[in-house]
Parts: C-alpha cells; sequence; structure tokens
C-alpha cells in the first residue's frame, strides 16, 4: 500500500487516544520516537490501511512490549563478555554503513550463521536488542544528521556458504521473523540477497511460504556478490572511513560485497573491518551502550560511612592509643569487607 489516507491516520489517533491505557501509551513513545503519525502509518501500510486491523495489530505490539519488558531490553547485557562474542560470531548480523539518503545498510550473513553457541533465548535476545538501538538509537542520529526523518534500513543478506542444513534452523528463524513482522513491521525498505549459491533456491522454497506477501515484495536477488548494484546507493560513515584510513569505494560495502574477498568474510584480516565481529565499532558502540544503560538503571549502592567516637583515657601515650584504635577498628571488620563486592565489577571490557 503506498498512500495511507489522512482519514484513516486520524480515525487511527482517535482510536489510540481514547482506547489505550498510560502504560500502553508510554512504551509507544519509544516506538514512535517522536513520530507518531509515521508509525501509525506502517502500522496502516501493514495491515493494508485498515484501521480496525492496524489498530489491534499496534495494540498486541504495545502488550507484547509491555510484557516482555522490550523497554528496558536495551539495559539487559548479556554476560560474560565470552558469551555475546560467541553469539556475535555465530548470528551474523552488522551495520556497515548508510545509503545516500541516509537508511542505515545491515548487513546479515545469513550462510556463515550456524546459531550453535548459545541458547535460543540469547539469540531472540541478542535480535531485539539491535532492532531497538536501530529504532531509538541509529535512527534518531540519522534524522539529525540528515535533517529529514529516517524510519527504515536496508538489508543485504549474503548467502556465502549456505548449506541445505540451514533449513535445521527454520524454527529460529520463524521466530525471529515472527517478532519483526509483528512488532516492527515497515522497517526495512529493501532486501538484497547476494552471493546466492546452487542451494538458494531449494532453501528459498521453504522460506517463501513462511514471509509475509508485503515482505517477499521487497526481496532483490542481485547478480554475484552484488557489488556493482550496491555501489549506486550504498556509502559509509564517514567516521568508519576515517578509521580504515580509505578512501576507495570498495569500502563503501559490506565486507562479502566486495570481489576482492570473494564473498566470504572468511578472507578478511581485520575484524574492525568485519562489520559482523564484536570488535567492530558498530557491535563496540552497542555493547558498551547497553552495558552504561545497565549501571545507570542499577547503580552500585555507595560503601555506608560514618563517624566513630572513642574515648581515651587522659594519661594514654602513644602507645595505648594505638592498641585502643586498634579495638575499636576490629569491631568494624564487616565494613572494611563491603569494598571486596566491588572487585567483580567490569565497566570495560578489554575485548570491547
Amino acid at each position: 500500500m503506498a498512500v495511507v489516507p489522512q482519514e484513516a491516520i486520524d480515525q487511527f489517533e482517535a482510536l489510540m487516544e481514547e482506547e489505550v491505557d498510560e502504560s500502553l501509551k508510554r512504551t509507544f513513545q519509544n516506538i514512535h520516537q517522536g513520530y507518531p503519525c509515521e508509525t501509525l502509518m506502517r502500522f496502516l501500510k501493514a495491515r493494508e490501511g485498515n484501521v480496525t486491523k492496524a489498530h489491534k495489530m499496534l495494540v498486541d505490539c504495545l502488550n507484547w512490549r509491555v510484557q516482555n519488558d522490550i523497554d528496558d531490553m536495551l539495559a539487559k547485557p548479556i554476560v560474560p563478555v565470552e558469551l555475546y562474542r560467541a553469539i556475535r560470531d555465530s548470528q551474523l548480523i552488522g551495520l556497515s554503513g548508510y545509503t545516500n539518503e541516509g537508511l542505515p545498510v545491515f548487513a546479515v550473513g545469513v550462510g556463515l550463521s550456524t546459531f550453535d553457541r548459545a541458547s535460543v533465548h540469547y539469540y531472540v535476545q541478542s535480535h531485539i536488542q539491535i532492532n531497538e538501538y536501530r529504532d531509538r538509537v541509529i535512527l534518531p542520529a540519522a534524522t539529525k544528521k540528515y535533517g529529514r526523518h529516517v524510519s527504515k534500513c536496508i538489508k543485504v543478506l549474503d548467502m556465502t556458504g549456505l548449506k541445505l542444513s540451514a533449513l535445521n534452523q527454520i524454527k529460529l528463524m520463524t521466530i525471529i521473523s515472527s517478532i519483526d513482522d509483528l512488532n516492527y513491521p515497515e522497517k526495512t525498505l529493501t532486501y538484497y540477497i547476494v552471493n546466492a549459491p546452487y542451494v538458494f533456491s531449494a532453501c528459498w522454497k521453504v522460506v517463501k511460504p513462511l514471509l509475509q506477501e508485503r515482505t517477499r515484495r521487497k526481496i532483490n536477488v542481485l547478480s554475484g556478490c552484488g557489488q556493482d548494484d550496491l555501489l549506486k546507493d550504498v556509502k559509509s560513515l564517514t567516521h568508519f572511513l576515517d578509521m580504515l584510513g580509505a578512501d576507495n569505494e570498495l569500502f563503501l560495502l559490506p565486507h562479502f560485497c566486495r570481489k576482492r574477498c570473494s564473498g566470504s568474510s572468511k578472507h578478511l584480516q581485520n575484524n574492525a573491518d568485519n562489520c559482523f565481529s564484536l570488535d567492530h565499532p558498530f557491535h563496540q558502540q552497542l555493547y558498551n551502550y547497553i552495558k552504561l544503560q545497565f549501571l545507570v538503571r542499577n547503580p552500585v549502592e555507595p560503601v555506608k560511612q560514618g563517624s566513630v567516637h572513642v574515648t581515651l583515657p587522659e594519661d594514654a601515650d602513644e602507645g595505648d592509643i594505638a592498641k585502643i584504635l586498634e579495638s575499636e577498628l576490629e569491631k568494624f571488620e564487616d565494613l572494611q569487607r563491603c569494598p571486596e563486592s566491588l572487585k567483580d565489577l567490569k565497566i570495560n571490557d578489554d575485548k570491547c
């Protein structure tokens, strides 16, 4: 649905004002980020302009957010960092750059994602965290940078290494796809598929029926690594280019879209160039942001402090005073142990 009538938006707004309670309205603010009408339009498009269906879809989404504490998802770091690194190494996704219009470009390593280093719970949590970081941090920053409302992204799906055994993960992929369809509708403008091997057709026949029709219409399969087609649209963040010390246009693409890489992230020597890696600037920023939000919402309680009154004999010499003070301080041995509770607190990890 290309155009949403203003009348439909007005009706939708009235329903939201009259029939949605305050707790749902609070979580709605985290969704719309200052653009409520545009958000209502997304849900209307997802339900072909039907106000009743769009309203139900949005209310269901808001209830899902409240019931699953989605508003606090960016304050729940996956720890220890070794577990998070394992997730990043087996659930390949990252921010590779921006289009000329300011849309974030997310790279997804479909073929080489194994989803075998953690439980389903952690993979789903990580996926939602990236969605929330995109919507509440990346997109607002892009809106400010480009001077226009940026509410969508582009995804480039790398099929390098795809095997029929990938269908063993169909349950997890269905869960993630359903979360996106029902709770983050119309957030992706286009899906580009690159480096598709011969088994892609067989896998596509299984996956295609699981996708919404509106999602299938956005999918474009490009020839080879897609370098020539994508160079027309994709550019990288300036500070990423500065960090890499590169002005070659190949650095404007996800690493697997460069012909010299033969489509595989295995050929990379620098993890900072691999947007899937935890060492990439995007994932470092994301993980540190989540850890910071956790510390802000769960501050360490300060050690209790106070004064102590000690009575000394008038004729006490230095030796007597020392013994009396030592005796009194022994009574506060527990207080001396309090700082030990801070020893395991990690604010920064060397690998992050």
